[in-house]
């Protein structure tokens, strides 16, 4: 997959829009979350289930 990131005028069209500052801590933010999306794929695993679905116990309920 190939990396994600904002361009430059993605960054200015956001300056021009909602003013410096807030563009730049929305970019930043942005970058954050892709970082960590990008981290999170990287750490993915599969998961296989040992009990068939239809096999499984509901979870309890409380009653109250």
């Amino acid at each position: 997959m190939a990396p994600l990131k904002l361009s430059a005028s993605t960054r200015k069209a956001l300056a021009v829009h909602i003013g410096e500052q807030a563009g730049q801590e929305l970019a930043e933010l942005l970058m954050e979350l892709i970082r960590r999306v990008e981290e999170l794929e990287r750490k993915k695993v599969d998961v296989t289930s040992i009990v068939p679905e239809e096999r499984r116990r509901p979870a309890s309920r409380s009653t109250r």
